[in-house]
């Protein structure tokens, strides 16, 4: 019952027609189905009655087409549905009847439409970029749909087809359908076949059609005005030529684009002057060219040749219709009746191309980032970057040649590197770089355009000064058009990078302004991805540089191994001989090699080389090495390191404490101590912060720490003083940790951060050795109390340390003064001599006996540390109050 088709007009056509409602429109009643199929109107009745077999016969036979159509249909206006239903009961032959109800009982005699779908599309499996879209495609006017392509398989930039682009139906009618009318009315009735579409394609369609209704033509042609007036660049193209009654917009597009030069032929004369032609035997007009008749087979005999303009009186196409039926010619009211229809089209024609150029507009945006996307993808060479620039660049402009020429950093007319790639290179799916070289790059006119960073665009290249024929010279290849433009970096400065040269655009068509836009547009993504691409090889070239210099700093400044076997030959004195468990240890009675010695026996008593499988060799070369790189400053060299590592030896020994830190960070806090100065400058953070150093610029906080344990890490690395090779991975990580934690406590700046955590922590006798932050804070005031030795060693050597760390100081200060143009602190300037016991007292009772206090609550075997510290206070306190009393004196 079904397939029954009913024609309530009794029409012999049995034609399909497309639904106003809609699938499942709720506009569709049931009167008007029963006035068009009394059948349907049954079966939509019992299946309303029986909604439960319809929802099981759609979960059986219901295709996910159908579910789609519904699902957009109920989320779409009213109007769009219509074009869903057509695409859906296209696709679906199976499940749909062969019939459909009628727009209008008018047009129910031989009404047909076609479904026009959007443009197909493509893909590439070769490496080369498939051409997403052309810019051609922008042309004002222009006709061309673009292609809808895809990227690895999934969609870029075109969005999904709108209302319009879908599909309406095109009507054709004929005479006999508006017998009826009078003149006004026919002419409203055509014009409301053409006013709601805005695809220019289709409208050209309708229209050309429509015209032919009018005027009884056997054939219509429409041409549309491209180019730019100013340029005087105009010509004609159509893509709708030879159009019949029984034609299709299908058919239509499988033609060839014709183009007619402005001015040229009946068309072109039309166009440029404005004037319509009612030609009655076209082979007597001068200005017809019999050869498209040669070409087409088709003889013309009459045409009827009429502009069409917009509101402002331009011409932006022209209407032809050929060969009026029954070997007539077109008469006055042929004429009138074109004229008066031709008006509305276009102001039809004039908003469909606004709203595609509109669309363009949208979709130019996506093209460019998609293109963006591009060249930001891969940057790891310049080769690379350039080879895609270019693919694209021929796939977007379709041209013959492109070339990118990277300009001499030196000189504004000389290139460094110059890049070519043919549009017949694509072809081979081997390639993967751009070649180098291989053509002339016309010096005259790339010159130009690198030096002052100035457009060209050059029509015909032989006709223009600035072109050096010898190009062409012995090659089959000719320039024809030719296209410069720069590639700039848009910095603090506009700086030229390199220059794109296009040639020979597809089918002798000259370059346009819309191309211009587009490269110039693609240019400044370029240009960023060269400038990116630069920087990130300087930094290559910069982080390989560091290596070897890394490389030949770690081979100068590893000691070297006679030194350590040197060292490991000698016989090593004992702890008790060279009094290493004492707090007023001297260093100063010991030549260089004894505090090797002295060095080496600590890490030998506590057992480090037995029990980190250390080999004694490499131990020695490692303290040879340590010392080595100590720069020979007066007080931060290795001396004030060894004694650092002298008093935290005393420490950890007498209060044994080594049992509750363990041998792991014991081993850290020796490796720390020793190292806590490498390579120290004699300046402080203050001072590489304010000269704006090197360091400073590398680590913004505890600059000289951070460094002192990188050139730490860097020996331990070395070849011949891997002293922690042999132990296990948990624990190598554990004594860089502790090592770095340690370094850094070593700056005052972190004791004063930590102070009141950690002497609060002391004073509440809550110490928990198992804490991971308490170990560390107790660490920190080991490593302060270390580093600060030197003030409770007896009053003679304390004299001595005083004069070498202010002799530093006031190094710094003069520095200060004539580098930095500042004045020092007082602790530092030469001229504040006299006030040194003073700064003194004042430094202890700030910084150190807090320290040392803190320490003798916690065990008070450390309590002479505390004594020593106060004594000597006392003994500036004396020399404080003479320098009041009496003359300036060195203390």
């Amino acid at each position: 019952m079904a397939n029954i088709r009913h024609d309530a007009l009794g029409s012999q056509s049995q034609a399909s027609v497309e639904t106003d409602a809609g699938v499942g429109s709720a506009s569709a009643s049931l009167t008007s189905l029963l006035d068009y199929n009394q059948d349907h109107a049954r079966v939509e009745s019992w299946l309303d009655e029986n909604p439960d077999f319809f929802q099981d016969y759609l979960i059986r036979k219901g295709g996910r087409q159908m579910i789609d159509a519904w699902l957009v249909a109920h989320a779409l206006p009213p109007g769009i549905t219509t074009s869903i239903h057509n695409n859906y009961s296209n696709s679906e032959p199976s499940s749909s009847t062969d019939t459909s109800p009628h727009d209008d009982d008018r047009d129910s005699q031989n009404s047909t439409r076609t479904v026009s779908c959007g443009s197909k599309g493509s893909s590439s499996g070769n490496g080369t970029p498939v051409r997403k879209i052309s810019a051609h495609e922008f042309e004002r006017g222009g006709l061309s749909k673009p292609l809808v392509m895809t990227i690895d398989g999934t969609h870029t930039f075109l969005s999904p087809p709108s209302s319009c682009e879908v599909s309406g139906q095109i009507r054709k009618r004929s005479r006999h359908d508006v017998q009826g009318l009078n003149e006004t009315e026919l002419i409203f009735e055509l014009v409301k076949d053409i006013c709601n579409d805005l695809d220019v394609r289709r409208l050209c369609h309708k229209i050309l059609q429509n015209v032919g209704i009018l005027t009884y033509a056997d054939r219509c042609s429409l041409f549309l005005v491209q180019g730019d007036a100013d340029q005087d660049s105009r010509y004609l193209v159509s893509n709708l030529f030879d159009v019949s009654s029984n034609s299709t917009v299908e058919e239509m597009n499988k033609k060839t684009e014709i183009r007619v030069p402005w001015g040229q032929g009946v068309v072109g004369y039309v166009a440029q002057s404005g004037i319509p032609l009612n030609i009655s035997d076209v082979y007597k007009d001068e200005r017809f060219n019999q050869d498209v008749d040669k070409m087409t087979g088709y003889r013309t005999k009459s045409m009827l040749c009429n502009p069409i303009k917009d509101t402002n009186g331009d011409v932006i196409g022209v209407a032809q219709v050929i060969n009026k039926a029954f070997d007539g010619t077109f008469n006055q009211n042929d004429e009138a009746l074109f004229d008066k229809y031709l008006q509305f089209c276009g102001i039809g024609l004039r908003n469909a191309q606004l709203y595609e150029r509109s669309q363009l507009e949208v979709k130019r945006n996506q093209v460019l980032l998609d293109l963006a996307g591009v060249i930001f993808q891969e940057q790891s060479t310049i080769d690379m970057l350039i080879f895609r620039i270019l693919t694209h660049m021929i796939s977007l402009i379709r041209c013959e040649r492109a070339m990118l020429m990277l300009v001499h950093d030196n000189s504004h007319r000389s290139f460094s590197r110059v890049f070519d790639l043919e549009a017949s290179d694509m072809d081979n799916e081997d390639i993967k770089w751009p070649f180098e070289g291989r053509f002339p790059i016309n010096a005259g006119i790339t010159g130009f355009v690198a030096a002052t960073g100035s457009t060209v665009n050059i029509a015909d290249a032989y006709h223009d000064e600035r072109f050096d024929q010898a190009v062409d010279a012995n090659l089959k290849f000719k320039h024809k058009t030719i296209l410069c433009m720069p590639i700039c970096h848009i910095g603090t400065t506009r700086k030229v990078l390199g220059v794109f040269q296009l040639v020979n655009k597809f089918d002798e068509l000259p370059f346009t302004k819309n191309d211009e836009n587009f490269v110039e547009a693609f240019a400044i993504f370029c240009g960023m991805g060269i400038n990116n691409v630069r920087m990130y090889e300087k930094a290559v070239v910069a982080m390989a540089k560091q290596q070897v210099t890394l490389e030949v700093l770690s081979y100068h400044a590893s000691a070297p191994l006679e030194d350590g076997i040197r060292l490991a030959r000698q016989k090593i004195p004992s702890t008790a001989a060279l009094k290493l468990n004492s707090f007023s240890f001297d260093d100063f009675s010991l030549e260089d090699d004894e505090t090797l010695q002295a060095a080496l026996r600590m890490f030998i008593d506590l057992d480090f080389p037995g029990r980190f499988h250390i080999d004694y060799t490499v131990l020695c070369r490692w303290l040879v090495s340590v010392k080595k790189n100590y720069r020979d400053v007066t007080y931060h060299n290795w001396r004030h390191a060894f004694n650092v590592a002298q008093s935290m030896f005393a420490v950890i020994t007498s209060t044994q404490w080594w049992k509750k830190l363990g041998e792991v960070e014991c081993l850290s806090l020796m490796i720390a101590c020793l190292c806590h100065d490498l390579d120290h400058r004699g300046t402080n953070n203050s001072f590489q912060i304010k000269s704006s150093s090197n360091l400073a610029q590398l680590y913004s906080t505890s600059t000289m720490e951070h460094h002192h344990f990188d050139q730490c890490l860097m020996i331990l690395n070395s070849k011949g003083n891997q002293i922690l090779s042999n132990l296990s991975q948990d624990e190598f990580k554990r004594v860089i940790s502790v090592l770095e934690d340690s370094i850094l406590a070593t700056d005052l700046a972190v004791y004063f951060r930590r102070r009141n955590e950690t002497f609060g922590l002391v004073d509440s006798k809550e110490l928990d050795w198992s804490s991971d932050n308490h170990r560390s804070l107790l660490r920190g005031l080991m490593m302060t109390a270390a580093d600060l030795a030197a003030i409770t060693k007896p009053w003679p050597i304390q004299k001595k340390v005083a004069r070498l760390v202010s002799a530093e100081f006031f190094y710094q200060g003069d520095l200060e003064k004539k580098q930095l143009n500042v004045q020092p602190i007082d602790m530092m300037n030469r001229e504040k001599l006299d006030r040194l016991p003073a700064m003194q007292v004042d430094f202890i009772d700030t910084i150190c006996l807090p320290v040392y206090n803190s320490f003798a609550k916690i065990s008070p075997t450390l309590s002479p540390l505390r004594e020593g510290c106060f004594q000597n206070r006392v003994e500036w306190a004396k020399l404080a109050e003479k320098e009041e009393k009496g003359p300036k004196k060195d203390p």
